[in-house]
Formats: structure tokens, sequence, C-alpha cells
């Protein structure tokens, strides 16, 4: 086992790095242009009441505060009106940060769940190959911490919009009231500049490795989580606690040095305001001792400069998150337009009852197309199968009898050639047709963590006739109604409290209980005794329920009750006819039956010589 290494890219300039970022935000603001607005304007009166209050503060120093000081006592009506005036500018502000608050985090939020959406739609879109190459960890992570790291930035974004505002007003009127000290107190702005893109550069790319890394530890504790019993059996902890904790490390490690940066550069980003009103202050004395500004003049410059730290800590807090943001875009984006997505007709099956299957000419290939190591399982697969019938496709492990398996159910779409129903395209179809007329039950069996009647139903307005009928077909009936709670009976994550046999059992009744057209049974009853085995396929016989059955078969009690047999040898149909004939005619396939019988004769009646005494290893 191996960690999965997602594709990595070199991190961008800072200058495209917030380029990008704020083509991001864009695309948010087009997603949600209402709710942003509503955000945006609250921010904007934020930022003009908060303006607002210099002239009031600096009206109440000039016509309250200094005639009071000098005539040693205050009027009452200039009190009132002071108290009133800062009241109202005072509420205009609670509006305005209710207003940006709430539209930004619903934004956030809203922005976040649809993308969550269209991440978990497009992995139902497409094919299961593309599954295979991509961990299910990682996919965990795309739709989750990428989602969340892509919409971060929406927070602080409409405040930092409308304090835009608030800073060109700001410094208008700062030249307008004393030119000289405006220039003084707007050094620090090439400052905060060089700052971003410092901050950018080093950011970018601890960003970038953070989220690859949150997709490995995910990947990882899914792979081990997943394969649990493995690793438990052959005493794996020690090894999956220590691959665990590397890739953990790294993930603590890289984001100790991201709070390190994020440390450094949001001190300095708020302190630099500050900076400029120690400058303005300073040089302010001088001018007032010298006539050239007034006291209250100084006082709303002051003021002012104070206000410039809402709009710079703002950006700046947009700014911290772009690269986070525009590497979180990036692992979205390879989902949405990865390639390979099933393509739909509109077309629905016609007619009732067990479906014609047809195979045409049929090729498929694991890998990337044109990459050198793919590799073809089937060539030239063809065989039709008249309503109704029973086939089985018998042949060496590896030959591409699962893979037809998923091609008859379209969980794969063929490289070349045609699966159809009735004579019917499966591409043709309209999406969601194909569950509804084939069933596949495969090797491997997934129950939910839910009741028995949940794992059957799945949801479905299913009656509990129904589900005893279709248990009955799969013989569990009689072990379910021996459970604590018989349909309501809990059975644990992945079917935990049940053995195989009943869980494969279980399986096959929710692909019955549908009164599929066409039923595939992919070594489905591998984990159940020959005789129950038997019943089974007798009771599909005998359901009335009418569909047409391919399986994939093994045992020779299985293989008999076929009305055919297609025998698939290296992807290849080489033999294909009745089991009798087939043992005539084909020696390939009469040595794989002898060996399958063989091999069924020494686990009923063990070796009886020396060796079988020792226990066997498996």
């Amino acid at each position: 086992m191996t960690a999965p290494n997602a594709p990595t890219t070199a991190p961008a300039p800072p200058v495209r790095t917030i380029r990008r970022g704020l083509g991001v935000l864009w695309v948010a603001v087009k997603e949600e242009p209402r709710i942003f607005a509503v955000s945006a304007v609250g921010s904007a009166l934020f930022a003009i009441t908060t303006i607002g209050q210099a002239y009031v503060f600096g009206a109440i120093t000039k016509d309250v505060i200094v005639p009071s000081i000098r005539d040693g006592e205050a009027a009452t009506a200039g009190l009132a009106i002071a108290f009133l005036a800062i009241m109202l500018t005072a509420a205009l502000k609670v509006v305005g940060i209710v207003a940006r608050r709430l539209g930004a985090g619903i934004m956030q939020y809203r922005l976040q769940a649809t993308y969550r959406r269209r991440v978990t739609r497009r992995y139902l879109e497409l094919p299961l190959s593309w599954h295979h190459e991509h961990p299910t960890g990682e996919l965990l992570s795309n739709a989750n911490s990428d989602v969340e790291a892509t919409w971060y930035p929406i927070a602080p974004f409409p405040f930092a919009v409308g304090v835009i505002a608030m800073l060109v007003t700001t410094l208008g009127l700062l030249l307008v009231t004393d030119p000289v000290l405006a220039v003084v107190g707007s050094v620090v702005f090439p400052a905060i500049a060089v700052l971003t893109v410092v901050y950018s550069r080093r950011m970018s790319p601890l960003m970038t490795r953070a989220q690859q890394l949150r997709g490995e530890v995910s990947a990882i504790a899914h792979e081990s989580f997943d394969g649990a019993l493995v690793v438990k059996t052959l005493g794996r902890e020690g090894q999956e606690t220590d691959r665990f904790r590397a890739r953990s490390d790294e993930l603590r490690d890289t984001m100790t040095a991201v709070g390190r940066v994020r440390g450094t550069f949001d001190p300095i980003m708020e302190a630099l305001p500050v900076v400029g009103v120690i400058a303005v202050l300073l040089a302010g004395t001088s001018r007032v001792g010298s006539g050239d500004i007034t006291p209250d003049q100084l006082v709303r410059v002051a003021y002012l400069f104070t206000l410039l730290a809402f709009p710079v800590r703002a950006i700046g807090w947009v700014l911290n998150e772009l690269p986070r943001s525009v590497v979180g875009w990036d692992r979205v984006q390879r989902v949405l337009t990865a390639t390979g997505a099933q393509e739909h007709g509109t077309a629905d099956l016609p007619g009732h009852g067990a479906a014609a299957l047809s195979v045409e000419a049929v090729g498929f290939s694991y890998g990337a197309v044109g990459a050198a190591d793919r590799v073809q399982v089937l060539h030239d697969i063809t065989f039709d199968l008249r309503p109704g019938r029973t086939v089985a496709l018998v042949g060496t492990t590896g030959s591409g009898k699962s893979t037809l398996a998923t091609l008859l159910v379209r969980l794969l779409d063929p490289d070349t050639g045609r699966v159809a129903f009735d004579e019917v395209d499966l591409r043709a179809l309209r999406p969601g047709a194909v569950a509804e007329v084939a069933s596949l039950v495969p090797q491997s069996t997934f129950l939910f963590d839910d009741t028995v009647r949940g794992n059957i139903t799945l949801g479905a307005d299913l009656s509990d006739a129904d589900v005893w009928a279709a248990l009955r077909v799969a013989q569990a009936d009689g072990f379910v109604a021996a459970l604590p709670d018989a349909l309501d009976t809990l059975v644990g994550e992945r079917g935990t409290t049940l053995s195989g046999g009943q869980r494969q059992r279980l399986a096959l009744a929710r692909a019955v209980v549908r009164r599929p057209r066409l039923l595939v049974l992919d070594d489905a009853t591998s984990s159940v005794d020959a005789q129950v085995e038997q019943r089974i396929l007798a009771g599909l016989r005998d359901s009335g329920a009418s569909a047409t059955v391919v399986l994939v078969a093994y045992r020779l009690a299985t293989i008999a009750l076929a009305d055919e047999v297609v025998f698939v040898d290296e992807g290849q149909i080489t033999a294909r006819g009745t089991h009798e004939e087939l043992l005539a005619t084909s020696s390939g396939y009469a040595d794989l039956v002898h060996a399958y019988e063989r091999s069924a004769a020494e686990q009923q009646h063990p070796r009886d010589d020396a060796d079988a005494t020792q226990p066997v290893v498996a």
C-alpha cells in the first residue's frame, strides 16, 4: 500500500496567484450576485457611517468640547445634539455590520453547498474506470476540504469590496483637509504592496502542498479503515500507524509553516496603518503649532487615518486566503473538468418482462486513452441472449468476466462495439434507465450501516411483502426471521454482524426485489454452499420474476443450471454452447471444469495421507 500522489503543479508567481484568486472571487460574485450585493451594500454603509463619525467627532470637538473648555460650562442643547448624532451614526453602522456579515456568511455557505453538490454529481457522471484511478480519500478531500478552501475568502470579501469606498473616500478627504499630512501618512501603501507580494510568494507553495497532503492523509486513513481486516490479521498496525504518522507529521509541519508566515504577515499588515497615524500625529502637531491647521482638523485627519486600518485589514484578510483559494479551486476543477463522463440519450426501454441481451464486437481496455500502459482485457466479444434465458460466463481468473459483467449494466462503456437491451444501445437510454431494468450483484458485497429492510429497499417504496418475497428467492428469509428484530435488525457497518453468505444473500435480495429484466450475478453466491446456491438459482427460475440471467460461474453445479455457456479465454469468446457440448468440443473448457471438479472434491474429501493431518496455511 502506498500513499496516493495527486498531480502537482509548480506554484504560480505571486502576481498571477493574486490575479487568479480574484478571478475565483469573480466567479463567486456571478454565482450569487444578489447576496453579494446585499453584503457589499452593507459593507459600504458601514464604511460611510464610519467616515461620518470622523466629521461628527470633529464637529463635536469644534462646537461642543472646545467651547465648553473655553467657557467653563457645557450647553445642554449641544450635548443632546452630539448624543443624537453619535447614536444615529452608530445605528446605521450596526445595520451595515449585520447586512455584510449575514450576506457574507450566507454567500460562503451557499457556494460551498453548491460546489459540493457539483463535485458529487460529477462523481456520479464519471465512469467507474475514472474512479479506479483516484483514491477514495482524495475524492472525499476534493468534495470537502478543497471546496471549503476555495470559498474561504468569501467571508471577508464583501467587507473588503465595501470598504474600498472607505479607502477612496478617506484618502480624498485627507487630501482636501491637509495634503501634507495625507502624503506623510500614505507612505505606508507602497510597503503594504511589497508585503503582499512577498506574502503570496511564500504562502502559495505552502498552501499547494497543504491541500495535497490533506487529500493524502484522508486517502491513507480511508484505505487503512477499509482494509482493517487485512491490517489486523497480518499484524500491520504499526506499519499503518507509521505510514499515517509520516503524512500527518508532514501536514502538521506544512500547516505550522503556514501559521508562521501568516503570524508574521498579519501583525505587520495591522501595524502599518498605525505607523501612518503616528507619522501624521507627529507632523500634525507641528502644523497645529504653526497655525497651518486647526485642532479639529488634526483630530479629523488622525481619525481618518485610523479608519484606513479597516480597509487595509479587510483587504489583507482576502489576500491572506487567495493562495489557499486558488489551490482549492484547481483541485476542484480537476474533478469538474474531468473527461470521460458517460453520455446519455433520451430513449426508454420498450416492452416488459425479460430483456433480450445483445453484445456486439465489444472491446475494452483499462488505463487512460493513449497511455503506454493501457491494457486491453476484452477483444471482439460478441454474443446474444434471448429473453428469459440463463447464460453462464466461464473462464480462468483474469479472463475478463467481471469486466464484461460491469459493461452489461453500463458501469463502464466499451471502447468499441455496443451492448444493447431489446436492440436499444445502452448509450441511447436516458439517465437512470439502465438501473431501472438491470441489476448487478458483484463479487464483493457491500451493506450499509442500516436495517435489513433499509439495505434491501435502499429507500425505494417497496412493501414488506415484496421484501420477504425477495428474501425467499435469495434463501435469506430463514435467517432474517431469526434475527432479533427481523427486518428492523441493524446489520452494522458493512454488515459486520452477518456472515459472508448472509451478506451475499441480502445483496441478491436487494437486486431481486426490484424485479430486473436483466440480472447479472458476478460470482454472487460464492460464499454459500452448493446446495443453497442451487436452491437460489432454482428460486430465480420458479419465482415468476421474468428476467434474463447472466452468471459468472465457477461451480460445476451452477454452470450445469445455465441454458448455455460462454467460455471466455484471455478476453475473447473461444466457445459457446451447452455445458455438454463444450465438454466435447473445447479442450480448454473441459480442462478448466475438471479443475473445478477436483478442487471441489478436495474441499469435501481431504487427502488421506500424512500431509492431510498437518494444518493448512492459507
